[in-house]
């Protein structure tokens, strides 16, 4: 795991947009798994600045969502793909065929969990995926003591989570209680994930994802597992790190060809 410290998120959304445009080159056809909420939001806001500018290829590429809510009507603004259309497909100017997500609204949502991991890898898997972390330390919507071989599939919100999503509402009534998630099984398989985190509210997670133990209870700490996996963190989400010197000091001198 590579552990980047950044000024601030500004400046965490232009390095992972930088990389993504780096996969693009090498791979304009690529699948990018995009996550919602306001953390990625300097992510998708930097890569539109680089397609406005022609500097950023996105044409041929291919966008997965990681997760949806059960039970809200069609075109609802609130459910993720309606989200992701908004924040992600249209502000680069995809065309919407070249985007996956699962059915949150299907009569058997067991079904559309299981045809959904069968379409991610039907794409050829996901390239790059971006993540959020949650305060509990949740990625994805797999809460505390999901397991960490699961699959696509419904979970429960916590009580947390709900109250963490009641800003996008008008109620906290109307947060859904159930969602459709990848699973943290399903999320390793990317070939690279990159998580990003802002503000202090986040330290503790990040610091318990990063130098805690590999546990059920802490979903992100998964990302230990992986061969590839980028952690950007700003300055308030890193104030827990122990490493934190040891983080900057190897990026310092990390080579330029090497990426992120």
């Amino acid at each position: 795991m590579e552990v980047v410290i950044v000024p601030d998120a500004a400046a965490g959304g232009a390095l992972i947009a930088d990389s993504i445009a780096a996969l693009l080159r090498r791979k304009p056809d690529a699948l990018l798994g995009v996550a919602t909420g306001s953390t990625p939001l300097p992510v998708y806001q930097a890569l539109a600045a680089g397609v406005r500018a022609g500097t950023v290829d996105v044409s041929s590429a291919h966008i997965a969502q990681l997760d949806e809510y059960v039970g809200l009507p069609p075109g609802h603004p609130e459910s993720y793909r309606s989200v992701v259309l908004r924040e992600v497909v249209e502000p680069l100017g995809l065309d919407p065929s070249a985007f996956l997500g699962p059915d949150g609204g299907a009569e058997d949502v067991q079904a559309a969990c299981e045809a959904y991991d069968r379409a991610l890898a039907e794409a050829g898997g996901v390239d790059l995926q971006l993540l959020g972390i949650g305060t509990d330390g949740h990625i994805g919507f797999n809460e505390p003591c999901s397991s960490l071989a699961s699959r696509t599939r419904i979970k429960t919100l916590t009580r947390q989570t709900r109250a963490d999503n009641a800003r996008f509402f008008d109620s906290p009534d109307e947060v859904p209680h159930h969602v459709i998630t990848q699973g943290i099984g399903t999320i390793l398989e990317a070939r690279h994930l990159v998580l990003l985190a802002t503000g202090e509210g986040k330290a503790d997670a990040v610091a318990q994802a990063v130098e805690g133990p590999v546990a059920a209870l802490v979903p992100a700490s998964a990302l230990q597992l992986h061969p590839h996996a980028t952690v950007v963190v700003d300055e308030a989400a890193a104030s827990r790190l122990k490493l934190a010197d040891y983080f900057r000091a190897t990026f310092a001198s990390k080579p330029d060809w090497q990426g992120i």
